[in-house]
């Protein structure tokens, strides 16, 4: 409100009042000047000549340009240029009188003290400028910076606003600034998001939920908190109101007792953890010789498991073998006895007969190795990208003879264009050739096999779907497993040891995918083979 006068008086002067309040205005302790539009003095009270004791009366300085004025101030010796130039150093002090930079400004005097100018435009168009002595009140804000930089904690003050005032460079070196004045004016939240950011603090859960703990203690009336830095350092934060409506903010570093506790704590968990170990000794003893007796008795089950199992496998290979081989030598021995018995087309037959038996024998031989060498890890596959489309045509091709024999329709009800996966080709062909030989061998006469293909997230998709007799829901597990055939009795198995289904299970994890099965007896049967896309 006291400005505010001073600037209704000084219009008032500027308008020609003159009299007591000429006389009000010589008594202030704040110089007056006023300007016309072209920045020319027009009015000056006493107390400008008391700031500028050199200068001549104020009469005389009457029309003087506001330029002249500041040359007049280097001339008397009131003022040193900071840079040296006169010329800069009146473009600068000009600046001030441009509309919208209002802003104060200080100038230092050659004896020390400190003037603020305030100026701002007058209703005719010209200017008023206000001079005030504010030494006492610099100086001892100064002070109060060297004193907060002094100090071994990080200082920092806050205005109403949360907006920060003054720091030390303690304060602004922990929220990763070079100087003080880089943070100054900065709101308390963006300061504190900001040094979150770049990686200033240990976050001992989310950011935000740490953000938020210490916000609620910045803006308690006596906050208080421990922060550890990325560099390992830990300081108690203290935060408390100030009379003046802000806040005030103090670092200290606590990283040594923070060490020594941090140690304790560990020592006491230590010895908790001893304490605990010790009781569960004499329970660990106790339980020793009952878990002893119990691991020769898994020991002894699991021994007669593997024998149950080497019998079966050795039972089924047996078999698996006996009966190609009995073909092969069986009509071996015919031919060779009496060849000249049989017309060149039983011959032919018969030789069909003998290969068609040797070639199982093979496929038998190869899928064993395979499984062998998946199971040791030493199946070695060659990764490349394999068009879906064109390898299910080739397993269709493949297949499409021994499905026309038994009237059985292989459908294909989808398959997207491009469709690509990264595989071994062999292995892949040989997957799907296996999967859509299964479906067609257990699938009826007049049957229908369905196939389709898609992409799902980063895998293709194949389903290969036939509505033969299907298996018992509680059976499939087991047709996964080597040498099983659920539901399939030894006169409809169609040349098969139960190694198919195992086989593509081994080569699709091998790959990064998988291969599920679901079915429902006499619903049909369903493999669904998830493959990396290319």
């Amino acid at each position: 409100m006291a400005r505010l006068a001073l600037v209704a008086a000084a219009e008032a002067a500027e308008a020609g009042v003159s009299g007591a309040l000429m006389g009000a205005l010589d008594t202030l302790r704040v110089a007056i000047t006023l300007f016309d539009a072209q920045e020319r003095l027009t009015y000056c009270n006493q107390h400008f000549n008391y700031l500028f004791a050199a200068f001549p009366a104020r009469e005389s300085l009457t029309g003087l340009s506001y330029a002249d004025m500041i040359r007049l101030e280097v001339e008397t010796g009131h003022v040193v240029p900071p840079d040296g130039s006169v010329d800069d150093f009146i473009a600068k002090r000009r600046e001030q009188m441009r509309e919208g930079e209002f802003l104060p400004r200080d100038i230092a005097l050659s004896d020390g003290r400190i003037v603020e100018i305030k100026a701002r435009r007058t209703k005719s168009g010209g200017w008023i400028a206000l001079w005030t002595d504010v030494t006492y009140a610099r100086h001892s804000a100064m002070r109060q910076e060297d004193l907060v930089e002094l100090s071994a904690d990080a200082f920092a003050f806050w205005d109403r606003h949360d907006r920060l005032m003054l720091c030390n460079s303690a304060f602004a070196a922990i929220h990763g600034h070079s100087s003080t004045e880089m943070a100054l004016k900065s709101p308390f939240e963006e300061l504190l998001r900001s040094a979150v950011k770049r990686g200033r603090f240990q976050i001992d859960s989310d950011a935000e939920s740490w953000i938020a703990r210490r916000l609620d203690a910045h803006h308690s009336p006596a906050g208080v908190l421990t922060v550890i830095m990325a560099s390992g350092e830990a300081y108690l934060v203290r935060d408390r109101a100030t009379r003046d409506g802000g806040r005030a903010t103090v670092y200290t570093n606590v990283t040594d007792h923070h060490r020594v506790e941090s140690a304790l704590n560990e020592q006491t968990r230590a010895l908790e953890r001893t304490k605990r170990a010790l009781a569960k000794t004499q329970v660990h003893a106790e339980r020793q010789a009952s878990y002893l007796a119990d691991l020769t008795d898994r020991l002894g089950r699991a021994e007669a498991e593997a024998d149950t199992a080497k019998t079966a496998l050795l039972r089924t290979m047996s078999h698996e073998l006996k009966t190609p081989l009995n073909a092969i030598i069986g009509f071996a021995d015919l031919l060779q006895t009496a060849p000249k018995q049989f017309s060149g087309e039983q011959v032919g037959e018969y030789a069909g007969l003998i290969h068609g038996a040797g070639k199982n024998l093979l496929r038998l031989i190869n899928q064993i190795l395979d499984l062998t060498k998946i199971a040791s890890g030493r199946f070695a596959i060659t990764p490349v990208e394999v068009s879906v489309g064109a390898t299910l045509w080739t397993a269709l091709d493949q297949l499409r003879e021994k499905a026309d024999g038994k009237s059985v329709a292989m459908d294909v009800e989808g398959c997207e264009e491009g469709l690509c996966v990264r595989a071994d080709e062999n292995a892949f062909t040989n997957v799907l050739v296996q999967l859509l030989d299964n479906a067609v061998s257990f699938t009826q006469e007049g049957g229908q096999v369905r196939l389709s293909a898609s992409r799902f997230g980063a895998h293709v998709r194949i389903v290969i779907a036939d509505n033969g007799p299907g298996v018992a829901e509680a059976d499939l597990a087991r047709i996964l497993e080597p040498f099983e055939q659920v539901g399939r009795s030894m006169s409809t198995h169609h040349d098969g040891a139960g190694l198919g289904l195992p086989l593509v299970k081994g080569l699709a994890e091998l790959h990064g995918g998988s291969l599920s099965v679901s079915s429902r007896e006499g619903e049909g049967f369903t493999a669904e083979l998830l493959w990396p896309a290319g």
